[in-house]
């Protein structure tokens, strides 16, 4: 009797660690969750448990991609409207997706990359402020760091962005650690490589309009919606000449956002790169997606565009270290499966269902 007591008394002791040491469900907000990453984070975070509202205008972003019942359609500029979705659902934390993100758009265009990046992210943290909400994680870019002269690049590495989009992410970045300062905010920002793949069940991927990455577009002509692939230059200084670049799939990229907001702390900040440390030039994407979709997908050469860096690889040693956090997708082709299972499922994205 007394060594089955203790076998009970143990495992309630076990249990009770166990759920004293699992991170406590939250209600997070998170602006700009019906695009292609922020809707991985949606559905990663309900998986683990938390409360989410999808505050989004839908102007990159697609309603069918969130559950309908977490979307409320608003602006990031509205400080009002966030206010007030932020004291009516007992907001605890918020994740930003909201950002323009096209670099040539940001040249062409500079004047609404800082309004929407800048200013009415400004508003965001002024919202926080007001509603009570103290703890935030961004989504922030690796175009911060512009034209790194070594590979990998650290967190270390200088922070010279050579387009508006990436100064907009970089001054942002500022207002968080000085807000943190003043205001006592948590933050992390968190420094994305490329963004590519797919949910592993096919429900949910990428569609932008119009389409800028390389994985997405070379499977459109998988798919027969384009001719061929063209490649920007193969005479940059890399083994095959195309440039090299550090795909980080878009499940990866939702758990560190997840593992960055169970790990928040009121005045203090993370800056962490996530990649994984692996480079892939261009050709060895079109051949990794000749091998999944056994189409020939056929290249023409075109030149160098400008302010294509020719190689640009992560150092993820940092956030592996801070945020306990490691690449599940290192297979280049595992990667481009699960993008090949969305668009063939929906050939014209959203609109196919």
């Amino acid at each position: 009797m007394v060594y089955v007591q203790t076998i009970f008394f143990s495992l309630s002791a076990f249990l009770s660690l166990t759920l004293l040491s699992e991170p406590s469900q939250m209600n997070v907000l998170i602006v700009g969750g019906a695009g292609y990453i922020g809707s991985h984070a949606v559905r990663c975070l309900i998986d683990a448990g938390h409360h989410v509202t999808v505050f989004d205008n839908l102007s990159y972003g697609h309603r069918e991609s969130v559950p309908e019942q977490s979307l409320i359609v608003g602006d990031l500029a509205d400080r009002k409207h966030l206010v007030q979705v932020m004291k009516e659902h007992k907001i605890e934390a918020v994740m930003h997706f909201a950002a323009f993100a096209l670099v040539g758009e940001s040249v062409e265009n500079p004047a609404i990359y800082y309004r929407n990046n800048v200013i009415a992210a400004v508003e965001l943290l002024d919202a926080m402020r007001e509603a009570g909400v103290n703890k935030i994680v961004f989504s922030s870019t690796t175009a911060t760091y512009g034209e790194p002269d070594l590979i990998p690049i650290a967190e270390t590495t200088r922070q010279d962005p050579i387009n508006p989009y990436g100064f907009t992410k970089l001054v942002f970045e500022r207002a968080l650690a000085d807000y943190s300062a003043a205001y006592g905010l948590g933050y992390a920002a968190l420094r994305y490589f490329n963004a590519a793949g797919a949910h592993p069940s096919g429900e949910i991927g990428e569609d932008h309009t119009p389409e800028s990455h390389l994985i997405p577009i070379v499977l459109q002509v998988a798919l027969g919606q384009r001719e061929h692939i063209t490649i920007f230059g193969d005479d940059y200084p890399t083994p095959d000449g195309t440039c090299i670049r550090d795909y980080i799939h878009v499940q990866d990229l939702a758990t560190a956002h997840l593992s960055a907001l169970q790990r928040l702390k009121p005045g203090s900040g993370i800056r962490v790169n996530l990649g994984t440390g692996q480079g892939t030039s261009v050709r060895q994407i079109i051949q990794a997606a000749r091998d999944v979709t056994g189409h020939a997908i056929p290249e023409i050469m075109g030149q160098r565009r400008a302010g294509d860096p020719p190689e640009l690889v992560a150092d993820a040693t940092l956030a592996r270290q801070v945020l306990d956090w490691t690449p599940q997708y290192t297979d280049l082709h595992e990667t481009i499966e699960t993008a090949w299972r969305w668009h063939q499922s929906h050939p014209t994205g959203y609109s196919s269902r």
